[in-house]
């Protein structure tokens, strides 16, 4: 496996490190939401009492809708394929002139054995601009023109 196929496949991993993390953060705090729905209906009465059980309401859904967002990026992640790719999409690595863009999920910018990759989402503003590019072509992100020097 080549040099640039290792570091796609240990920025996956990481991907999915952190991915996976924020999801069992997301389920402590679901599930710290729901005991105290459980407490503060037993030991609340009145306008209180509603106002407080909505509140922790709100919180578990936000909870579950961040939840079914981390459960999409898994799915995204899951269909990474570890290939050589020669056109920007979906798992592509693309180095330009300014910078090395990982088309994968919303992540920002990581660190991967001392160098620094932007991970972005294909469905991004600046993914939008990757997504079918080829080596030797340019495009222009933020008024900043960037040429593609490799995708893989």
């Amino acid at each position: 496996m080549n040099e640039d196929l290792i570091i796609k496949e240990k920025l996956v991993a990481y991907i999915f490190t952190v991915t996976n993390k924020r999801l069992e953060e997301i389920d402590i705090a679901l599930s710290q939401a729901r005991e105290s729905s459980i407490d503060d209906t037993k030991s609340s009465a009145g306008d209180k009492y509603e106002t407080s059980r909505e509140m922790i309401q709100q919180d578990i859904t936000r909870l579950q809708k961040q939840r079914l967002e981390v459960l999409k990026e898994l799915e995204i992640l899951r269909k990474i394929e570890l290939v050589p790719i020669r056109v920007g999409r979906l798992g592509a690595l693309v180095t330009t002139d300014r910078l090395v863009y990982f088309l994968a999920t919303s992540l920002g910018q990581v660190s991967v054995e001392g160098k620094s990759y932007a991970v972005i989402s294909a469905h991004s503003p600046i993914g939008k601009c990757l997504n079918g590019i080829q080596i030797g072509q340019s495009f222009e992100f933020n008024g900043a023109k960037q040429v593609v020097k490799n995708i893989v």
